[in-house]
């Protein structure tokens, strides 16, 4: 019986019902797209901040800026531990969280006469380590080439290099020879900077195997990368663990102004959606006056005629989220490709949020039903 009555009202005032449907619905597409835009962007936009570079740099701390009395020397005395570097760390530099590492050794060496600061490093870690460097000639794939290096643009063009021609580094009169794979263009200092390996960096300055810092690409939101920088500074207390904060907080604040945008819009949706349903029930529950009262000279309790209507609002709310849900995929997309020039991937996790919020969205047309409880029959029957 129950279900007859409740298919009975549905059938009902099919115009209003159909106004009270086309909102839930509009507002279920939209929030799912705007929830589906914002987990998704989330992660592309952490994704392209990860292009800007490093985003953690390790230091041995105290650092001595001096060099030596001809002003050519090691660029600083300070030492990373040799344990930092240990891979088989959970918290070190090879750890899942990083996408690329890459240690720094940093003299200052002579070409032709000219001081230039040289950087002995992971030559193969550069290109994963900054993306957005370009390179005219080739990149170096092995760590511990003894012959090949990366010249800046700047330092090319004051040397007047270009690819595959050599170039003679010289530390206090050790020289060594070097072919230049590749120029690189990195638009900041970098571009000044001659870049070697790491041995053939460590045999010209005729110095101790160790390394002044390490440069970090850290996934994940500037709030992972702030607690993956604090687990070093705590596994390694004798490094200074510093985050590149002009990407970490550029990340979190665009993250969060974009996240407060969405849920506000979220809201003021929801807040739109009730008020248009709780409109067409308020008219509903005028025009049934004469049903309630019929109901109630039958021997029908308030509750069950109010529970019949609350479950008219419920179908209403949950038809209303799955059909919205799935117009939100396809909005979510057309956002994607029209404002952010990428395809946005469906999150089903989102649709039994999204059918749950217009269900209880739905029943705030319940609230005109508390005028049904001051029918009275007797006024009913005799048609007043």
């Amino acid at each position: 019986m129950f279900g007859r009555l409740l298919w009975k009202l549905l059938r009902s005032n099919r115009g209003r019902l159909a106004v009270a449907l086309v909102a839930v619905i509009s507002g279920a597409a939209v929030i799912s797209a705007l929830l589906t835009v914002e987990l998704d962007v989330s992660r592309k936009l952490t994704q392209e901040f990860r292009l800007l570079g490093p985003n953690i740099v390790v230091s041995g701390k105290n650092a001595d800026q001096s060099v030596d009395t001809e002003g050519v020397g090691t660029r600083s005395a300070a030492r990373v531990p040799p344990e930092f570097a240990l891979s088989n760390s959970a918290t070190g530099p090879e750890s899942a969280n990083v996408a690329a590492a890459a240690p720094f050794f940093f003299s200052v060496t002579r070409v032709s006469g000219t001081p230039v600061v040289t950087a002995g490093t992971w030559l193969d870690q550069l290109a994963k380590l900054n993306p957005t460097w370009r390179i005219q000639g080739n990149w170096i794939t092995s760590r511990d080439d003894a012959s090949l290096s990366l010249i800046g643009r700047k330092a090319a063009q004051q040397f007047a290099v270009a690819p595959g021609d050599s170039i003679v580094l010289d530390y206090n009169g050790n020289q060594t020879a070097l072919h230049v794979a590749g120029v690189i263009d990195s638009g900041a200092a970098d571009d000044n900077q001659i870049f070697v390996s790491l041995p053939v960096a460590w045999r010209l300055t005729r110095q101790p195997e160790f390394v002044t810092l390490w440069q970090l690409n850290v996934t994940g939101s500037g709030a992972s990368i702030a607690k993956y920088a604090a687990q070093l500074a705590a596994a390694f207390p004798q490094c200074a663990v510093r985050p590149v904060r002009a990407v970490t907080d550029a990340e979190a604040n665009l993250l969060g102004r974009t996240r407060l945008l969405i849920l506000s819009m979220i809201v003021l949706i929801l807040a739109l959606t009730a008020l248009c349903v709780l409109a067409t029930m308020a008219a509903l529950a005028t025009e049934r006056r004469a049903d309630v009262g019929l109901m109630k000279a039958l021997g029908g309790t308030i509750g069950r005629i109010v529970g019949l209507f609350l479950a008219e609002l419920g179908v209403l709310g949950a038809a209303g989220g799955v059909i919205g849900c799935v117009a939100g995929v396809v909005l979510a997309g057309w956002i994607g490709r029209r404002v952010f020039g990428t395809s946005i991937a469906p999150r089903w996790e989102i649709f039994p949020l999204t059918i749950v919020l217009m269900v209880v969205v739905a029943m705030a047309g319940a609230l005109p039903l508390q005028r049904l409880g001051n029918v009275k029959p007797a006024v009913i029957l005799r048609g007043e």
